[in-house]
């Protein structure tokens, strides 16, 4: 059984060289798209109604999630989690994430974009805290390829040294929100890559109202 308590405390080889397969990614798939109330009432299992009311104490009313709201939500979680090495989640960092994961574009995160990016989440501490040999509370730069790779994307020097210098400290080592932060935005950015490969060759093609549209909004 879900409970709000009891859902938030719950929560909570080495890379190739030169250029890299985008087919080696496995990002997750998408949040299935919104569906009328009625739908959702016949279909969902007894697990994904009980998800559904937990969500709704969560996010209330209105039934969506905002970037405050999930920076509230993700930082009660951390902070039950000794372990995690973190500064909290920052609403900078929360609105990249509802960005990349509003897939109807509200500014807001509905109840199956929370869930897939909540599931995904649970998945990544679990890939976190098993790559943190050390049990220091974050990840050295020496661990990062495999925790990468773990995650579905193993990366190649070139793009691993620049998201070092983007999501890491000045030692190398990854936090805890820091390495959410960076797999949610790759996880969204190659599912959108290979939504516009259409011919699967690892190249597409995109106007620049396009390539505004699939960077500023992430």
């Amino acid at each position: 059984m879900f409970s709000a308590r009891g859902f938030l405390s719950g929560l909570v080889d080495a890379f190739s060289s030169g250029s890299f397969d985008p087919n080696q990614f496995f990002p997750s798939d998408p949040p299935p798209p919104r569906r009328p109330a009625v739908y959702t009432e016949q279909h969902e299992s007894d697990e994904e109604k009980q998800f559904r009311r937990v969500f709704q104490q969560l996010a209330g009313d209105d039934m969506e999630v905002s970037p405050s709201e999930l920076r509230n939500i993700l930082n009660r979680i951390i902070g039950k989690h000794e372990d995690l090495k973190t500064d909290g989640f920052s609403i900078e960092s929360c609105r990249s994430m509802v960005a990349v994961m509003d897939s109807d574009s509200t500014g807001k995160l509905g109840f199956h974009e929370f869930k897939h990016l909540w599931n995904n989440v649970k998945k990544w501490q679990g890939v976190y805290k098993s790559h943190d040999a050390d049990c220091s509370g974050a990840i050295g730069a020496d661990e990062l390829p495999d925790a990468f790779k773990a995650a579905g994307f193993p990366l190649n020097d070139q793009l691993f040294q620049m998201l070092i210098r983007r999501y890491s400290d000045e030692n190398g080592n990854m936090d805890f929100d820091n390495y959410i932060g960076c797999l949610v935005r790759l996880d969204a950015m190659c599912r959108a890559f290979k939504t516009l490969d259409k011919d699967k060759n690892g190249t597409i093609k995109v106007n620049v109202q396009e390539w505004l549209q699939l960077t500023m909004y992430s």
